[in-house]
C-alpha cells in the first residue's frame, strides 16, 4: 500500500541489550524490571482496558483536554508531520489527526510503538478512517526511534508524547530523554507533552489498584513476557501486585511481591536469581509533576512552552513546546 511504510527498528543488538537490562535490574537491590516489558501484544491489550477503568483518570482527562484544544494546537503549529512515541491504539491522537486534516497539506503520521501487533492493527484502521493519510509505522523503542527518525516529508514536525509516559523515567533517564528529543527535532519544530500532575495520594493510589484487578494482571503479564522471550520460569501464582504513592519522590511505584522464597531462571540469558518471601521487583515508577518546575526543566533543554492547558481539576497538563536554537544553530 503506497500510503503505508513500515520500519522495524529492533535489531539483534537491541535484543541483546534488552536481555542485559533484565539481568542488570534483577541483580540490583532492590530488584527492578524495565517497564518496556509490560508491552508485548497481550500487555498492550491490558493497557487499553486500563484506560477505560473508572479509577484510571489520566486517559479520559488528557482526552478531554485534547477534545477542547486540538484545533487550537493545530492552529498554533500549522500543518506538520505528527510523530508519536508510544502510540498504542492512537485513541487520543485521532483528535489531533482530525484537527490537522482540516489543512490542505497532506496528513502525515508516524506512530512508534514497541508492540508491532497493536501498531499494525492501528495503522490499518487509521488508513481506512483517513483516506488522505500517509503513515510510516516504526516498531521499536523510544531510544531507537529518536535516534533513527526518517526525514520529515513536510516542512515542519511535531513530536507527541502523551499519557504522562515521561513519568515512567527516572531522573537520569528523564534528562537523557529530553536531550534525545532536542537532538531529534530541528529549531522551530514542536514537542507536545502530556503529564500527570501532583494531587491527593488517595486518587493516585486508586488509579493503580483498580477494583477489577486489570492493573494487577497487566503488572503480572510482564513476567509472562519474560518467560516466553527469555525462557523463564516465573510462576505468576507466586507473586502479587503492589502499588503505592511515594510521597517523598512524588511518584507511584508498582511492584511484584514474591509470596514465597523462590529461584528464578532465565535460560536464554543463562541467568538465575533468588527471591526471598516478601521481596519485591519494582516494575514501574510514575512520577507526578509540578508544572512550574517542569516548565523550567524544559527550557533548559531548549524547549519553550508556547501554551499550557489543564483540566478544570488541574489533574493533568498538556504542554505545547517549540524547539529553540542553541549555540550556533541559527544566525
Amino acid at each position: 500500500m503506497s500510503r503505508l511504510r513500515w520500519i522495524t527498528l529492533n535489531s539483534s543488538e537491541a535484543l541483546i541489550r534488552e536481555g542485559e537490562d533484565v539481568i542488570q535490574g534483577l541483580e540490583q537491590t532492590p530488584k527492578t524490571l524495565p517497564c518496556r516489558y509490560f508491552y508485548d501484544d497481550r500487555g498492550s491489550q491490558f493497557f487499553e482496558q486500563i484506560c477505560d477503568l473508572p479509577e484510571y483518570y489520566p486517559t479520559r482527562t488528557e482526552q478531554s483536554i485534547l477534545e477542547t484544544y486540538a484545533s487550537e494546537i493545530a492552529q498554533l503549529t500549522g500543518a506538520c508531520e505528527l510523530v508519536e512515541l508510544g502510540s498504542g491504539s492512537s485513541r487520543k491522537t485521532r483528535l489531533l489527526l482530525e484537527a490537522y486534516s482540516q489543512f490542505s497539506d497532506p496528513l502525515q503520521y508516524c506512530p512508534i510503538d514497541v508492540s508491532a501487533g497493536i501498531l499494525k492493527t492501528t495503522a490499518l484502521e487509521l488508513l481506512h478512517q483517513y483516506p488522505k493519510l500517509k503513515l510510516c509505522g516504526l516498531a521499536g523503542t523510544y531510544e531507537q526511534a529518536l535516534d533513527q527518525l526518517p526525514p520529515a516529508e513536510l516542512e515542519n514536525r511535531m513530536l507527541i508524547f502523551l499519557g504522562s509516559t515521561i513519568g515512567n523515567l527516572s531522573e537520569a533517564e528523564y534528562q537523557q530523554f529530553l536531550d534525545r528529543v532536542r537532538k531529534a527535532l530541528q529549531p522551530g519544530e514542536f514537542f507536545l507533552l502530556g503529564v500527570d500532575l501532583q494531587k491527593d495520594p488517595a486518587i493516585l493510589e486508586a488509579a493503580y489498584n483498580d477494583a477489577q484487578g486489570i492493573t494487577a494482571a497487566f503488572n503480572l503479564n510482564s513476567l509472562s513476557h519474560l518467560n516466553w522471550r527469555f525462557q523463564g520460569n516465573f510462576n505468576l501464582e507466586q507473586f502479587d501486585h503492589w502499588a503505592f504513592y511515594n510521597t517523598t519522590e512524588h511518584q507511584i511505584e508498582m511492584h511484584l511481591r514474591s509470596l514465597v522464597t523462590q529461584t528464578i531462571a532465565l535460560e536464554a540469558l543463562a541467568f538465575q536469581t533468588t527471591l526471598q518471601a516478601g521481596e519485591t521487583i519494582r516494575t514501574e515508577i510514575s512520577r507526578k509533576f509540578h508544572l512550574p518546575a517542569l516548565v523550567k526543566t524544559l527550557e533548559t533543554y531548549a524547549f519553550q512552552p508556547l501554551q499550557v492547558w489543564t483540566d478544570p481539576n488541574n489533574w493533568f497538563g498538556l504542554l505545547l513546546c517549540q524547539r529553540q536554537c542553541i549555540s550556533d544553530e541559527c544566525p
